[in-house]
């Protein structure tokens, strides 16, 4: 107990009283010391540092790269993978205006190409992952006979729900096989744009839209496939969706941006994009 001391005129400090004090004062202080190195160590033994791998990626790669992200993960469990979804046109805008992207997955290698031919990346960076399909996709009620007429089918539909091809490239492809069957001047007043093929596919799967040509990627899903009919479009009736990716300059995370885009040229990757419709590129 600490006995609380009145100030007294008479009150004398002996001139070598510090140097009997002092010495506690070390041993307390050596103590404190000890134990915050103590707690430091422990607190970093029990914590392992979160390395985060942000994605840019094409709305069409939703499911599948759902999927390898969580066979990263599975290897890692300290690694965060943060993905943007949208328009592979759109995201190529951002990335030219140096959005803090660690890769970028693109549903067109032109894309990835131009940043490159930019300045944005090397050639050492740039990969082919996978060939895009598109599909004719209608609701399981619909009447309209897909199966047998294909595209020619769609004459019946009254909303016709595609990407918008400005920017999205799987828009582009819908557009060049109704041009390449003359129907595009029929369908141009029916059609409902979505900002990426994902969005597209949505306005089919909520009444939006009477059918839509979409990314076969998505069609494949359970959900789709349990609410709906689908048939390829023939791969000459447009321009191959040669898809590939970039891993950027600035990249963060490169470690880990180099670690799923082996996963993605692996033969598990492989098997895993063929799995959700995609055709393999050329080596």
């Amino acid at each position: 107990m600490f006995n609380t001391l009145s100030p007294r005129a008479d009150l004398k400090v002996s001139p070598r009283a510090d140097l009997k004090v002092g010495p506690y004062i070390l041993v307390l202080m050596g103590i404190l010391v000890l134990m915050g190195g103590v707690l430091a160590l422990t607190a970093c033994s029990g914590a392992r540092a979160t390395s985060v791998l942000r994605v840019a990626a094409a709305a069409d790669l939703k499911f599948a790269l759902d999927e390898a992200i969580a066979t990263l993960r599975a290897r890692d469990p300290d690694l965060d993978v943060q993905v943007a979804y949208g328009s592979s046109g759109t995201l190529h805008a951002q990335l030219g205006q140096r959005a803090p992207y660690d890769l970028f997955l693109s549903a067109d290698v032109e894309y990835p190409r131009d940043l490159v031919a930019r300045g944005i990346g090397t050639d050492d960076d740039l990969f082919l992952y996978a060939v895009g399909r598109i599909v004719v996709w209608v609701p399981s009620d619909s009447t309209l006979p897909i199966e047998r007429d294909g595209l020619r089918a769609l004459e019946g539909a009254e909303r016709i729900a595609l990407a918008n091809p400005r920017h999205a490239p799987y828009g582009r492809a819908a557009e060049a096989a109704m041009r390449r069957a003359e129907l595009w001047d029929l369908f141009a007043q029916r059609l409902v744009l979505g900002e990426n093929v994902a969005q597209a596919a949505q306005f089919i799967q909520s009444g939006a839209a009477d059918a839509g040509v979409i990314a076969k990627s998505l069609a494949v899903t359970p959900r789709m496939r349990g609410a709906g009919r689908f048939v390829d479009v023939p791969e000459d009736a447009h321009p191959r969706l040669v898809q590939g990716g970039l891993i950027l300059p600035w990249a963060v995370s490169r470690e880990a941006a180099d670690g799923l885009r082996e996963l993605l040229l692996s033969a598990e990757g492989r098997r895993l994009l063929t799995s959700y419709g995609f055709d393999l590129p050329p080596r």
